[in-house]
């Protein structure tokens, strides 16, 4: 490792990954890749399925590695690249990732209590959803200094726990289905989700700021502008419980969350394998 601030010299290797959509794949490649010799960074561009490694050893090794992902994985090219400060571009990503995660985290907490306080599961989906983006963004922290088997120990930890939570608001919107449970609070679904909106659209403004192509800030603004639809969701469904007496839209919000947080789950608990 060199001191803070040294400029290094080094090969860039470009990829096209057709099946990489989302953080959680981009955390699968990241673990592959870890302790693979003379690998100094890696850019994503999630939107651009591409993903360029800078290294200072062969490329050869790479592919090879990339390709046992089955994320349809090709390579494009293989080249010298300009100097890069990479300690300082990783500092700052870091920097980027605590602010995002605090406050994911942060509305993580409050809708989950509003939800069981409002009778609300489009609120208490919409907190787990937030959970999942911290998760993400929470491994990524974790796991810089640490080997890849303590991260996929962590990731699948992480995964298992989301997938009950997941579950459990299942099994609560079927027994709310049935005739169990109090109409939410319109109310507060409205407010609290306006809230989350904000929280939202502050981490959209950050990471737009830093006009940077890699992972950490391009994977986040794709998560980031589905949790926006998902407060609109509630919002909407807040509205119809006002405007109908009924729990159903509710309910129907906090189904098609779940499931949204189901497949997060199982997207994280890939990262453990």
């Amino acid at each position: 490792m060199g001191k803070p601030g040294t400029v290094k010299t080094m090969l860039k290797t470009t990829f096209i990954i057709s099946k990489m959509d989302c953080p959680s794949e981009e955390q699968m490649i990241r673990a592959k890749l870890e302790g693979m010799a003379g690998i100094q960074n890696l850019k994503f561009d999630i939107p651009g399925r591409r993903l360029e490694i800078y290294h200072t050893d062969s490329h050869e090794n790479f592919l090879g590695a990339l390709k046992s992902l089955h994320l349809d994985t090709k390579l494009i090219s293989s080249e010298a690249a300009g100097a890069m400060n990479a300690e300082e571009d990783q500092h700052r990503q870091s920097r980027l990732l605590w602010q995002v995660l605090a406050i994911n985290f942060f509305f993580f907490a409050l809708e989950i209590i509003s939800g069981f306080v409002a009778s609300s599961m489009g609120l208490v989906a919409d907190s787990l959803d937030m959970l999942a983006d911290s998760i993400i963004y929470g491994l990524s922290l974790f796991a810089v200094g640490g080997t890849a088997a303590r991260k996929k120990h962590v990731a699948g930890i992480a995964g298992y726990f989301q997938a009950v939570l997941a579950l459990s608001g299942f099994v609560e919107v079927i027994r709310r289905f049935s005739g169990h449970g109090d109409t939410p609070d319109f109310y507060m679904m409205i407010f609290i989700s306006i809230l989350a909106l904000a929280g939202n659209a502050s981490c959209l403004y950050l990471l737009q700021k830093s006009k940077s192509r890699d992972a950490h800030m391009q994977a986040s603004m794709i998560f980031t502008s589905t949790d926006v639809v998902v407060n609109l969701g509630v919002i909407a469904a807040g509205i119809f419980v006002y405007l109908t007496g009924s729990k159903i839209p509710d309910l129907i919000v906090g189904t098609v969350v779940f499931i949204l947080v189901g497949r997060g789950a199982y997207r994280i608990m890939q990262l453990s394998k």
